[in-house]
């Protein structure tokens, strides 16, 4: 009898859907460990962690690999409307997230999810320019045309997304970042193979790392590594281009398939808690979407303009918005962009 018994404990899980296992799929050193083992601690669920470098390489997963069965991922902005309009994500029910009150409504309801039927603030920040200042003195750089110096010859830095380095571009040209017109995205793609013998590497996953070992001076980076190379080196500058800044919203989404979708409301709730979204934005450099959060962090931290800029910063940024498909168009001269020599 004793063996009977023992025999349903440990079948429960697979009859019933109950599992104390959470998988997440987020961000390259998106989210401290310390609050992965609390999470474990309180909860008793186990995290399964794994990451990726790009909303691409996310989306290509999600979109293709019908065996993945992840619980939480975290796609940035205009990913959210083209995953909910594809049938990827499940829509999100706040009764089960008391702590959603704590987020700040600015960062709410924005057009790529009016009603946060799908996604809820992770973290926010700013793709901008990265430079160092011991080598190219202070105030060195200023925009983003800036990038296209020829004495910055095989020294600069861009990310490996593709929206980004076209919303580069086209700010650069005057254009908006969330351009749609295919002349004025040729006309982008023409001004970028001008910059290509600047270009020493392609970067996503860790820019602090290159910017730290001085294999390129200057480029694009995130706001968040860039605060965090601040720890081992001051002189990495983050600057606010003239052109204006390109932002971003990371948001907690629950997959389709989901298979621990209780879990993934424990773990979005238990992320929303003040204590936690201050550990996060502190360790991790990125402005936190909790109003709750900020007032728990240190003054030096909510006055660091890298994390939270002020309105002069913001002057000119834009949030990216899905492009329907003119991300065609993108993709073909995003591929040339990369193969040129």
């Amino acid at each position: 009898m004793k063996k009977v018994l023992l025999s349903l404990l440990l079948m429960w899980p697979m009859l019933f859907g109950a599992s104390n296992v959470l998988y997440v799929y987020n961000w390259s050193e998106y989210l401290p460990q310390k609050v992965i083992k609390q999470f474990e601690k309180e909860t008793g669920i186990k995290v399964k962690y794994s990451t990726y470098d790009s909303n691409e390489a996310m989306y290509a997963k999600i979109k293709t690999d019908t065996k993945s069965s992840y619980d939480i991922i975290v796609p940035s902005t205009y990913f959210v409307s083209k995953m909910a309009k594809e049938g990827l994500l499940s829509p999100i029910d706040k009764t089960k997230i008391p702590n959603f009150i704590n987020l700040d409504k600015t960062l709410l309801y924005k057009p790529f999810d009016p009603k946060n039927d799908y996604s809820i603030p992770y973290l926010w920040g700013s793709t901008g320019i990265s430079y160092n200042s011991a080598l190219l003195g202070n105030g060195a750089v200023t925009s983003w045309a800036d990038l296209w110096n020829p004495k910055y010859k095989k020294s600069v830095l861009l990310t490996d997304d593709l929206r980004e380095v076209f919303g580069m571009s086209l700010k650069v040209l005057g254009y908006s970042a969330n351009d749609t017109d295919p002349a004025h995205i040729e006309q982008a793609y023409k001004k970028l193979l001008t910059l290509k013998p600047n270009v020493k590497v392609f970067n996503s996953e860790s820019p602090k790392q290159v910017y730290l070992s001085e294999e390129v001076k200057l480029g694009m980076n995130f706001n968040g590594e860039n605060y965090m190379a601040n720890q081992e080196s001051p002189d990495l500058k983050y600057v606010y281009p003239k052109e204006g800044i390109m932002l971003w919203v990371d948001s907690l989404v629950i997959p389709k398939n989901a298979k621990n979708v209780d879990n993934a409301y424990k773990f979005i709730n238990f992320i929303l808690r003040p204590e936690i979204g201050k550990i996060i934005s502190q360790e991790i450099g990125y402005a936190s979407p909790n109003t709750a959060s900020i007032k728990l962090l240190p003054k030096a931290v909510q006055n660091n303009r890298i994390i939270y800029p002020n309105a002069q910063d913001l002057k000119n940024s834009e949030f990216q918005i899905d492009i329907g498909s003119a991300i065609k168009v993108y993709e073909k001269y995003w591929e040339r962009f990369k193969a040129q020599k």
